[in-house]
C-alpha cells in the first residue's frame, strides 16, 4: 500500500469471511482511480469473490489481474451485466461518468458501488434517485476516510457508547498531496472532476452527517481557491465548508492539495469531534514526528485522557455489513438516504462556493 500517494492508498485488513466463497460475486470496472482497490480488498477480506474485470485501457487490466490473479477479464461491461451470478459491479470511473455508469448497472438489476464522490452535477442526483426507486438497487458510495479508517469506525462506537456526550461540532481536515505528474489530465478538467469540494470535501461531509447523527444539515458558507497551481486554470487547489446540521451540530470543513513533499504520508488527515462531554481527536493517516503509522485516537472526557493506537485492531466493518445489505435487502451499512444527502449537500457547497481569487 503506497502511503505517499492517495490515489493509490488501498488499505488492507484482515480476512474476516461474512458469506462463504461465491455466495457473493462481484466484478470491477472503470479503473480511473486507485481508489477500485481499496473497493475491492474491503470486500474480498469480507467474502465476497471478485470474478470479472473490465476496463478498455489494457494496461489498467493487466496491473489490476496482477494484484488479483484469479480474475477473469471480461471482453465488455455488457458481458458482466449480462452475467446472471454477479450481484454488484464496483467502479472508480471518472468522477462526471459515474451517475451514467451506475445507471447502467442498476438497470442491468445489479448493485453498484463507486468511488466518491458520485455526482457532479444535481442533475446527476436526480436521475439515479429515480432509478434506484424503480430498480430497488443500491447505488453505494466509497466514503473510504471514514468506512475504510480503523480510527474513524473505533470513533463511531466511542459516540455511540456516550464517551463524549451529544456532538456538537465536528473540524474535519482533508489535505491531500498533488502528485501533478502522476494525475490523469482529467484530473485538472472541473467538468470531469467536479471541483475540490464536490471531491475530497464529500469525505468530511459525509463524517459530520454520521457523527453527528443528522438527517439533513444546511450550508452556511463555502469557498474554493487556485493559490498555486495557476498554470492549471481549472484545478481547485483549496476549499472550506461551513455546515450547520437539523439538530443545532456544525461543522467546519477544510481541503486541500498543499501536502508538503516532507510529510511521508500523502496526507494529514485530521478530525476533531466535540461533545459536550469531551472531545476525539483521530489522527488518521500519521502523527507527525512520532509515528509514520496511522489510527491515532485521542478521547478526553471526564474519566480523563486516553490515547489509542487502532491499526489491526478494529477492522472494516462496513464491507460485511454492505455484502450482508445487498443480500437482505437492509440498511445496515449506510443508507440511500443517507449517502443521496452528503451528494446533495456536498453539490451545493461546490455550487455556492465564493471564488477566492
Amino acid at each position: 500500500m503506497k502511503n505517499n500517494d492517495g490515489m493509490n492508498y488501498a488499505p488492507t485488513g484482515k480476512q474476516v469471511n461474512i458469506v462463504e466463497q461465491g455466495v457473493f460475486q462481484f466484478a470491477a470496472t472503470a479503473l480511473e482511480h486507485g481508489h477500485i482497490y481499496g473497493m475491492c480488498n474491503g470486500l474480498i477480506e469480507a467474502g465476497a469473490t471478485l470474478k470479472w474485470v473490465y476496463d478498455a485501457d489494457q494496461q489498467k487490466v493487466a496491473q489490476f489481474v496482477a494484484t488479483y490473479p484469479g480474475v477473469q477479464i471480461a471482453e465488455s461491461l455488457a458481458e458482466i451485466l449480462q452475467d446472471s451470478t454477479i450481484q454488484l459491479v464496483a467502479a472508480a470511473d471518472i468522477p462526471n461518468e459515474r451517475a451514467a455508469l451506475g445507471i447502467r448497472v442498476m438497470e442491468a438489476g445489479k448493485h453498484y458501488f463507486t468511488d466518491k464522490a458520485p455526482f457532479t452535477t444535481l442533475g446527476q442526483l436526480e436521475q439515479v434517485k429515480e432509478v434506484v426507486a424503480r430498480t430497488n438497487c443500491k447505488y453505494a458510495v466509497y466514503y473510504s476516510e471514514r468506512i475504510h479508517v480503523e480510527s474513524a469506525v473505533y470513533a463511531e462506537q466511542l459516540i455511540q457508547q456516550g464517551a463524549i456526550g451529544r456532538v456538537i461540532q465536528m473540524i474535519g481536515l482533508g489535505p491531500h498531496r498533488l502528485n501533478e505528474s502522476s494525475r490523469p489530465e482529467w484530473f485538472f478538467n472541473k467538468e470531469q472532476y467536479g471541483g475540490i469540494l464536490c471531491d475530497i470535501a464529500s469525505h468530511q461531509i459525509e463524517q459530520f452527517l454520521y457523527f453527528s447523527g443528522n438527517n439533513d444539515a444546511r450550508i452556511t458558507s463555502s469557498q474554493v481557491a487556485n493559490y498555486n497551481n495557476k498554470h492549471r486554470t481549472e484545478l481547485e487547489d483549496f476549499g472550506d465548508v461551513q455546515i450547520v446540521g437539523g439538530n443545532g451540530a456544525t461543522a467546519y470543513i477544510r481541503v486541500d492539495w498543499f501536502t508538503p513533499d516532507g510529510l511521508s504520508s500523502w496526507g494529514d488527515g485530521r478530525t476533531i469531534i466535540l461533545g459536550t462531554d469531551g472531545y476525539i481527536e483521530l489522527r488518521k493517516y500519521i502523527d507527525i514526528t512520532k509515528s509514520s503509522g496511522g489510527d491515532h485516537l485521542f478521547l478526553v472526557n471526564k474519566q480523563g485522557e486516553q490515547y489509542w493506537n487502532v491499526q489491526g485492531k478494529v477492522g472494516f466493518p462496513f464491507f460485511g455489513q454492505f455484502i450482508l445489505d445487498c443480500l437482505n435487502g437492509t440498511e445496515y451499512a449506510m443508507s440511500q438516504k443517507h449517502i443521496f444527502k452528503v451528494a446533495e449537500l456536498t453539490l451545493l457547497a461546490q455550487q455556492q462556493a465564493i471564488v477566492v481569487e
